[in-house]
Order: C-alpha cells, then sequence, then structure tokens
C-alpha cells in the first residue's frame, strides 16, 4: 500500500517520493521489515503458541536431545509467512502478476500446511493431513502457476540476440528494444546460450509443438512444485536446518532474479530478460528477512519450531519463484540438499520393503531416514544398516551448520554452470 502512496506523492512531485521506484530500496526496505516482523511480532505469535499448547509432538527416535524438544511450540510457519505478506503487501507493486502469484502460493502452501499441523495437534491425528490431499493441493498450485503463465500476457520473456561487432569478435545484446516473446523457454546450463524451449521436445508435433510445449512445460513446473514442496518439508528435521537453507537459496535466486529483470546486468551476463518481474526481488527480499528474524528463534536450541505450515510453503515459494524466473532445470542443484533428503527416504522404504520380502525382515541403507538423522545417530547401534558411517553421532548444531556449508557451495556453483559453455 506504501507503494501506491509513494506513487501518488510522486505525482504531486513530493520530494524524495521517487525513492519507491528504485527497486533497491524497496527490496532493502522489505528485508529490514520483514526481519523485525519476524523478531518482534514472533516472539508475541510464540507465546500465544504456548498459551494455547501448541506443542510438537515428539517420537522418540532414540536420538540425543531429541526428547528434550517435547512440548516446544510449533506452527511457527505462521511467523514467516506473516513476515513475508506484510512487507509484500506494504512495498510490492500487487498490480504485478509476479507479486501476486508469490502471494498466492504463499497463501495456498500455508494453508494446506497449517491444516496439516492443526489436525496433528488440535485433532491429534499422528498422520495429519493425508498424503495424497497435500498432493492435490501441490499439484492445484502448480497448474495455477503454469496456466497464468501460458495465458497472461504479461508474462513474457526477452533472449538475447547474438550480434558480430567485428571479425572474430561477438557481443549478446538483450534490450528492451528487443522483442519479447511468450515462450515455453527455460535455462540450463552448460550451452553457449543457456536457453532452452520446452518445444524443442515436442516439434514432432507440427503445428501442435508450442501448445504440447506449454503442456510439457505445466508438467515440469507441478512436479518441482511438489518435490521442492515436500523435499523442503523433510528436511525440516532439526533446528535452523529448513530455515537456514532456504535462506541461502533465496539469496541466490533473489542475485538471478535481480540480475534477469535488469536489462543491462542480463545483456552483460548473456542471461535470459524476463521483463517486470523485478517484483520478485521485493518478495523475494522479505523471505530471506523472514527466514533470518525466524532463525532468532529456530536456532539450536529452538523455542519454536515451523511446523508443516512453514516447510511446506518454504519449498513450494522456492520452486514457483524459480519458475518464473524461468530458472526450475536449475533448482535439482541449487535445492540439491532438499532432493537429497527426499531420494534418502525414498531408497530408505524401497530397501526395506524388498529385503522384508526376499529375507523375510527389512533391512536399512542409513541409520535413519531422512538424511539428517542418519548423522545424528552413532554407528552399529543395533541398527542393520549398509552405511555405518560415520561411527560416532554428530552433534545436532554441527549436522545444520555443515549442511549451511554445502547449502552455500551448491548455490556458487549453480551460478558458476550457467558461465560454463
Amino acid at each position: 500500500m506504501l507503494y501506491y502512496l509513494f506513487e501518488y506523492l510522486t505525482g504531486l512531485g513530493v520530494p524524495g517520493s521517487r525513492l519507491m521506484s528504485y527497486i533497491t530500496f524497496r527490496s532493502g526496505m522489505a528485508l529490514v521489515l520483514s526481519l523485525l516482523i519476524a523478531i518482534f511480532i514472533g516472539k508475541k505469535i510464540i507465546a500465544k503458541l504456548q498459551s494455547m499448547q501448541v506443542g510438537e509432538i515428539i517420537r522418540d527416535l532414540d536420538l540425543e536431545g531429541q526428547m528434550s524438544k517435547k512440548g516446544t511450540p510449533t506452527m511457527g510457519g505462521i511467523i514467516i509467512i506473516v513476515s513475508i505478506l506484510i512487507p509484500c503487501l506494504l512495498l510490492g507493486n500487487l498490480s504485478s502478476v509476479y507479486m501476486l502469484l508469490m502471494i498466492i502460493a504463499t497463501i495456498w502452501l500455508g494453508s494446506i500446511g497449517f491444516l496439516d499441523d492443526y489436525l496433528k495437534i488440535h485433532r491429534h491425528n499422528k498422520d495429519g493431513l493425508k498424503g495424497k490431499f497435500k498432493i492435490v493441493g501441490q499439484i492445484g498450485l502448480g497448474l495455477i502457476v503454469g496456466l497464468t503463465m501460458y495465458l497472461n500476457d504479461d508474462v513474457v520473456v526477452s533472449e538475447n540476440v547474438e550480434v558480430v561487432l567485428r571479425e572474430h569478435k561477438e557481443m549478446v545484446v538483450s534490450s528492451p528494444q528487443a522483442e519479447s516473446v511468450k515462450a515455453p523457454v527455460t535455462t540450463i546450463p552448460f550451452v553457449k546460450d543457456n536457453n532452452f524451449n520446452y518445444t524443442y521436445l515436442t516439434s514432432w508435433l507440427g503445428d501442435h509443438a508450442e501448445m504440447a510445449g506449454w503442456i510439457l512445460f505445466i508438467i515440469v513446473t507441478i512436479i518441482a512444485v511438489t518435490a521442492t514442496s515436500n523435499g523442503a518439508n523433510l528436511t525440516d528435521g532439526i533446528d535452523g536446518l529448513a530455515a537456514g537453507t532456504s535462506a541461502i537459496i533465496g539469496v541466490a535466486l533473489a542475485i538471478m532474479a535481480y540480475l534477469g529483470s535488469n536489462f543491462i546486468y542480463s545483456s552483460y551476463l548473456n542471461i535470459m530478460y524476463v521483463p517486470g518481474s523485478e517484483e520478485l526481488v521485493v518478495y523475494m527480499a522479505a523471505f530471506i528477512g523472514a527466514l533470518v528474524g525466524f532463525l532468532w528463534y529456530n536456532t539450536y536450541p529452538a523455542q519454536v519450531f515451523m511446523g508443516d505450515t512453514g516447510s511446506l510453503t518454504l519449498g513450494g515459494v522456492i520452486a514457483v519463484f524459480a519458475i518464473l524466473i524461468h530458472k526450475e532445470l536449475l533448482i535439482p542443484l541449487l535445492c540439491a540438499i532438499f532432493f537429497v533428503e527426499d531420494i534418502s527416504v525414498m531408497i530408505q522404504v524401497a530397501y526395506f520393503k524388498f529385503t522384508k520380502k526376499k529375507y523375510g525382515e527389512g533391512k536399512r541403507v542409513f541409520k535413519m531416514a531422512p538424511l539428517h538423522h542418519h548423522f545424528q545417530r552413532p554407528g552399529n547401534a543395533g541398527f542393520d544398516a549398509l552405511i555405518q558411517k560415520p561411527l560416532q553421532a554428530i552433534p545436532e548444531s554441527k549436522i545444520t551448520m555443515r549442511f549451511w556449508i554445502i547449502g552455500i557451495i551448491l548455490a556458487v556453483m549453480t551460478f558458476v554452470t550457467l558461465k560454463i559453455r
């Protein structure tokens, strides 16, 4: 709302009112505001959750310090969601389809996660919302995002144009005069121009190739939202892990969005120019600030857990954001921690079922899944797991910090791969 107020004041010629027209100023304000909201309002939300006896239900997995967390307030994802939405509503351009989609994604996934937590705590249903309903909700969001990108005329891209300046000298330019097109294109590493059009895979359909390309894009969108949302949900198992990892990913995505929304930088760096996507930088700044503020209470030993209200939301909005800046095929590398956690559970369950059917007794690959719990348990401690190392249990805070370091490395590698041709 402040955005429109300052826009009105600019029309009146009020000195200083043009500050709101600068994306860097609004993004900086969004980050600071979300951080302060998470810290100061977060304290009141935690107190309210405690008074409502909204405590985490802990299963005894024989992990060090685990049972001491019993009763710690959960559903702290409310802090994150509120801290994101308020700055976006105040400082964002709500006429931007990109900002609207991010707000919808945040509320949509937050509602699914909230319902899941509510059923677990207030209805005493340990399984919470059934998995199939979560999947339906995630697929629904993927359809909304994919179809909006296909149908909305404001969602366009300007691909790079290569021109020869002189013999053996080339320059790639992307300018506001370059033709903006609506196409199912994305960014991929290891190729000269970094661009990939989904219609390349459907060209054999002739006149229907473009429509089929968009359908393929929507399918990829659904898979990305579902997999990343569930991956973040599984990663939320120890203090600060999901929030810190998501904040690191958020910084990388914010940089990509800022560069891709500026035709000068996108031209210089030879990356896809996405007109109008600068509002995503404001959103991601609020996202980062909210997570850093949440970590004030969530680092070891945690005073509050985000619950599914937060974890399902984090992964989903990261995926939607990457899709909107046409970087969805970089998610497997940038969000590799989420997917490794996802895959570790799949491997564990599949191997256990296979060995139980074949030998009558289920065996494990990891000491425990998701993967972060594997490092919490000592080796050779009565678990017949294929992988016993490390033999000594690693403290929870050290696991979190090492995963953060890996997340930083993955973020850097994501940028580096774009320059490897």
